[in-house]
């Protein structure tokens, strides 16, 4: 059942929050990143999936696929190059550090013997290692016992130390502090804790990104949301943070409406909704969802998040696996997406809601609904995408752009015809 959330507020953005995260900051690290040769300079793509939005019986259902952020697969190619690029410019102030060199690696001189780690995942970690990599300085990656050895090929392949521990994600964090004070080196994480939140800030503020390119990519005539309801991924709390706070400072009180989606065994965020405060999950935190299997939520996300989450929401390992297939499939008109275990989550939530009318009504879905979904990563451990979905990342994204060129020779033709009409009149 979801958990109607009873602390959020309908009024305009609270000055309070913009000082944790504002568009103004978020819009500067998009400049900042634009200038990164791993980024596409271009906004990632928002489908349109008319087939799944009538199969599930909403008006209109898009999804913001953060896999052709680049060649990392990850939106979190957004958050730690930004944290490390402000780190680095707030320790060496006098050196007047212009960030589009820092970036292309001009400032390798000032940074080399300069060294960041973090505990992940996988993906914040593989977006560390290429921008120090990028930047010219160090990087060591903590990573726990249950991520994959594929995900610590593609960390390893950007040049990171790789440091195993035999224990959970919340532990690789404790592990990465300990290293840090040992060798006096410089932590980036993406979750907060007692006396340590400006690099988490910055990590949040960089993925306004994703939400000032629907705002580009789906304004409307009247100022008002495209979408009613927003699903967003747990976590730590970070990336809905980060994108419904951008969305809510944009829209003031006529903000969409915010659901977070996490793995029943990694629930901490449900958690803090019902304690009041930033809390631990309660289960095993084991989930095949890799990029959420989170145990603790993260402080400073939680002031953002406990305002403006309408609604939070668990679901089951196999209903993110039946999302991805759902996405790789593309049946109808709908294009196929190449959207991993965690990527899926805000289909499975929907999912799971419009196929009980109940749960449906308690978070306002209905035939008139226009929901936006965001897929965090593609393939980002191909063999462990193609044994869920039962293809190769490559075989999905082989059909993706074979539709895509359909539809550019279709909208093309469709343009043609409709100018040869009026030139003809």
């Amino acid at each position: 059942m979801p958990l109607a959330h009873s602390r959020v507020a309908r009024s305009p953005y609270p000055e309070t929050l913009r000082a944790i995260l504002n568009v103004k900051s978020a819009d500067q690290s998009r400049a900042w990143l634009s200038h990164w040769d791993l980024i596409n300079p271009e906004p990632t793509p928002l489908w349109n999936l008319p087939h799944a939005a009538a199969q599930l019986g909403v008006a209109h259902l898009a999804v913001k696929d953060e896999s052709l952020r680049s060649p990392l697969c990850s939106f979190k190619a957004l958050g730690a190059p930004i944290a490390l690029m402000r780190l680095i410019m707030r320790l060496w102030p006098s050196h007047d550090v212009d960030p589009q060199a820092l970036i292309a690696g001009r400032h390798r001189e000032l940074v080399s013997n300069f060294t960041v780690i973090s505990a992940t995942d996988g993906n914040h970690g593989k977006a560390l290692a290429a921008a120090a990599q990028s930047i010219g300085c160090h990087c060591v990656i903590v990573l726990h016992a249950n991520v994959s050895a594929e995900r610590e090929q593609a960390i390893a392949a950007y040049g990171a130390r790789v440091v195993r521990i035999a224990g959970n994600y919340d532990e690789s964090v404790e592990h990465a502090a300990q290293l840090a004070k040992a060798n006096r080196w410089h932590v980036v994480s993406d979750t907060s804790y007692e006396g340590y939140e400006a690099i988490p800030r910055d990590v949040m503020q960089g993925y306004g990104t994703i939400a000032a390119e629907v705002i580009e990519q789906s304004s409307t005539t009247s100022g008002e949301p495209a979408f009613t309801h927003v699903f967003l991924q747990g976590g730590v709390g970070g990336l809905a943070a980060g994108v419904a706070s951008y969305l809510w400072e944009h829209y003031g009180a006529n903000r969409p409406r915010f659901v977070v989606v996490e793995p029943r065994q990694a629930d901490c965020l449900y958690q803090s909704a019902l304690a009041g405060h930033a809390a631990k999950a309660t289960g095993s935190v084991d989930s095949v969802m890799a990029g959420l299997a989170c145990g603790e939520t993260s402080p400073l996300a939680w002031k953002i998040l406990q305002a403006c989450i309408d609604d939070f929401m668990l679901i089951e390992d196999e209903d993110a696996v039946a999302a991805m297939r759902t996405l790789a499939a593309g049946s109808g008109d709908d294009v196929p997406i190449v959207s991993g275990e965690s990527g899926a989550a805000g289909l499975a939530g929907l999912a799971k809601l419009m196929h009980a009318p109940a749960l449906a009504h308690a978070v306002g879905l209905n035939a008139q609904s226009r929901v936006l979904l965001i897929s965090t990563e593609g393939a980002t451990a191909p063999g462990v995408y193609a044994e869920l979905v039962g293809a190769s990342a490559d075989t999905v994204a082989t059909r993706r752009d074979e539709w895509a060129a359909q539809a550019n020779t279709t909208s093309n033709a469709t343009s043609n015809a409709t100018s040869n009409a009026t030139s003809n009149a």
